[in-house]
């Protein structure tokens, strides 16, 4: 059994629309996220570690490198068997930052070893009330009666109060509140102008914030590109697209309109970004039939890349090579 469960706090306060960034770096590494709003939430990793090729303490350095970088926040992660191991080993972090992962066959001595109110789901009153009978610490609670607790903290608190401090938790992670937007980000090593390399880092980009919607299940409605130039300067436009999609062909038309309308001539870039805006569920996207044989040739290469990728991993094919291939 491997520990696949990912509890995430961020820092008290924390402005909602970072909140929703961090969000949006979750959904990177797995499509189940379930926001614990305003500052913490959950993800499923069953699936993610083997996309990924790597274990889940490493998936909580990466995010932890993310958010740092690009938000200039640090979170504490907490990961372990299920839920309530997870989230009580992210309140263990006494740091602004860091990632404790708890292995399965270790949760339930670790659980022992902690005071009774570090369990997660005991508050402050069932703690006092624990304490006035002498029940500090997660282990004494465990090797309790469960109808002993039940009468102290009241049926299906003491139940519950019982079962996590065993390690029993068999709630599953529910996807909730997905972001409602998604962005893709590529620097250049050195400035550089408008030209083969700018067009090559787009159209790389466009397929991985693809690949990105694909795997949430989501489709774009609009796109927003975003330049940034040596100097600090920026450019920003965003356009709508005719119908939500998550197909390569329609973000790269759409991006490669909003690079043109840039204009640009001697401008030297640093980076770009391409957001995915006003984000629906792929369900709500109407299939349209076309007529046009290399369009739908290259949408059956695509949903072939997608599965050799979920198969094998996401770096087997990359990205620019996929549309290629599709091409």
């Amino acid at each position: 059994m491997t520990s696949t469960v990912m509890h995430v706090r961020c820092p008290d306060r924390l402005p909602e629309e970072i909140y929703r960034n961090v969000l949006e770096l979750l959904a990177d590494l797995s499509p189940v996220v379930q926001a614990l709003p305003p500052s913490a939430a959950l993800v499923e990793l069953r699936g993610a570690l083997r996309y990924h090729g790597t274990d889940a303490h490493h998936l909580g350095e990466v995010l932890r490198v993310r958010t740092i970088s690009r938000l200039g926040v640090d979170v504490r992660v907490g990961i372990g068997p299920s839920i309530t191991v997870a989230a009580t080993a992210s309140a263990q972090i006494t740091a602004p930052g860091g990632v404790l992962a708890i292995d399965p066959d270790q949760a339930t001595a670790w659980l022992a070893g902690l005071p009774a109110d570090a369990l997660h789901g005991i508050g402050p009153r069932q703690a006092q009330v624990l304490r006035e009978y002498g029940v500090h610490s997660v282990g004494l609670l465990a090797a309790l009666p469960a109808a002993t607790v039940q009468r102290l903290l009241g049926g299906r608190a003491g139940r519950m109060a019982v079962d996590r401090a065993r390690g029993i938790d068999p709630r599953p992670v529910v996807p909730r509140t997905l972001p409602a937007s998604a962005t893709v980000r590529s620097t250049f090593p050195r400035h550089t102008l408008d030209g083969a390399e700018v067009r090559t880092t787009l159209l790389d980009t466009v397929v991985r914030l693809a690949l990105l919607m694909r795997r949430r299940h989501q489709a774009v409605r609009g796109l927003t590109l975003t330049l940034k130039f040596a100097g600090g300067g920026r450019w920003e436009k965003t356009r709508r697209l005719a119908e939500p999609s998550a197909h390569e062909d329609d973000l790269r038309t759409a991006a490669y309109q909003l690079m043109d309308a840039a204009g640009l001539q001697r401008g030297r870039l640093t980076g770009l970004a391409l957001k995915g805006e006003d984000l629906i569920d792929a369900s709500q996207v109407a299939e349209q039939i076309s007529l046009d044989d290399a369009r739908e040739a290259r949408l059956v290469a695509e949903a072939a890349v997608d599965r050799v990728r979920d198969k094998y991993g996401p770096d087997i094919i990359g990205p620019a090579a996929a549309f290629r291939r599709a091409s």
